[in-house]
This record gives structure tokens, sequence and C-alpha cells, in this order.
């Protein structure tokens, strides 16, 4: 089976979370026709926004007043999906898979792990080895000198009627000094990073990346089929 890839370009945090709502409905609409369809990919840069859950604690991540925000325009957004808090902006390759997880029976556990492994692959694919923190979901990248990882992925998703919606968002050209606004995921004393923190000049366009999580992700996903 095949799955749909949606490039949405650049689009602010409520438009895309819409567009996410309507191919939601659209997958779970074929599921009770029996059609079967394993679901859609949609990608993303949004315009910069913080978006902080419903979570006790989450909205006291956020370090910077609505004045400061407003300064550096950042729009701050509370979201649905899982998680804490974190920044979205432009250079940030954010893909939301709405996938139909009774249809590949994955339970939530299983795909997140493989939300884990296309980033990880993807970012081996430019030479840039992360990892897992059981501690922590999302994907790490060790710092030399015994330096503590670096989050390069951050992943948050929402399951409804085991269909998934949010996703993951991995850092290309990210402006990284906009998660100074915010303790990233809830997570203290832990940095982020970016391919092109990591890389320099050899840092991989975004269209090419995109190509390579697409890529990575119906592999896995095939896998399950």
């Amino acid at each position: 089976m095949s799955v749909e890839v949606i490039d949405l370009g650049r689009m602010a945090y409520r438009a895309a979370w819409d567009e996410q709502r309507r191919h939601h409905a659209e997958v779970l609409t074929a599921r009770e026709r029996g059609r079967h369809e394993v679901g859609r990919i949609l990608l993303v840069e949004h315009d910069p926004v913080i978006t902080v859950t419903r979570r006790p604690g989450a909205i006291g991540h956020l370090l910077a007043s609505p004045e400061l925000l407003a300064r550096h325009g950042v729009e701050l957004v509370q979201t649905d999906r899982g998680g804490d808090i974190t920044y979205h902006g432009p250079g940030q390759l954010v893909c939301y898979p709405i996938i139909d997880l009774q249809l590949l029976r994955l339970r939530l556990h299983e795909y997140m792990r493989l939300l884990e492994q296309a980033a990880i692959d993807t970012i081996a694919r430019f030479g840039v080895s992360g990892e897992r923190d059981p501690s922590a979901t999302g994907v790490w990248v060790r710092g030399g000198g015994g330096t503590p990882p670096k989050k390069i992925c951050a992943m948050g998703v929402r399951v409804s009627r085991w269909i998934s919606m949010h996703g993951l968002a991995l850092n290309v050209t990210t402006n990284l000094d906009h998660f100074d606004l915010i303790v990233p995921c809830g997570l203290a004393g832990r940095g982020v990073t970016s391919l092109c923190a990591l890389l320099g000049d050899a840092c991989p366009p975004m269209d090419d990346v995109k190509c390579e999580l697409v890529s990575t992700l119906r592999r896995l996903l095939v896998k399950r089929d």
C-alpha cells in the first residue's frame, strides 16, 4: 500500500493543524468504507511558533514574556499533542504522518520508536550519528569531550481512533537561539542542535532531507504493511 506525501511548504501552525484534522478525517473515512488506506505524510516548515501541551506544568517551561515573544516574532499556541513544550520555525523539517495504526497493527510505543528510527536513519545518511535516550523521547547527538547529548529531533504525537496526528520536528537550519525562549521539551540542562550546527557548509539542502526522511518512513511503514 502506498503512502501519499503532501508538502505544505511554509505554513502557520494553526493552519497546518487544520490540515492534519482534515486528512485524519479522510483516513478514518477510508477505513470505515473498507478502502484500507495506510495514510498520508504531511511535510511543513512552520512560521516561528512555540507550542505547549496541556500537561500540568508545561506552560511553566515558557521562559519568555509576551513582549519578548512579540519582539522575536514568535507565536504561542496550545496544542493537543503529547509531550511538553517546543519551538517550530523556518529551517526545521516538521513531519506529520497521518497513519492508520490499527491497519498496520502498530501500538503507540512501537510507532514512537519507528519515528525515532526514521530520524536516526535520515541523519545517518548525512554523516550524523543519532541515538535514543531511554528517559527522553526523541533523537539525540553526542557532543565531544564528554558533553551531554543534544536533541536534534523532537517528537510529540496524538492518536485518535488509532490514527496518528502530529509527529516529529528535525532541526536542519533552524534558528537555535529561539530555543532559549523555553525549556525545550521540559528538560532542563539539555541542549538542542541542528544539522547546520553540526555540519556547517556541508549541511544538506532541506529538499534532500525531505526526500531522505520520506524514503525512510515509507520503508519502515512498508515493513509493517
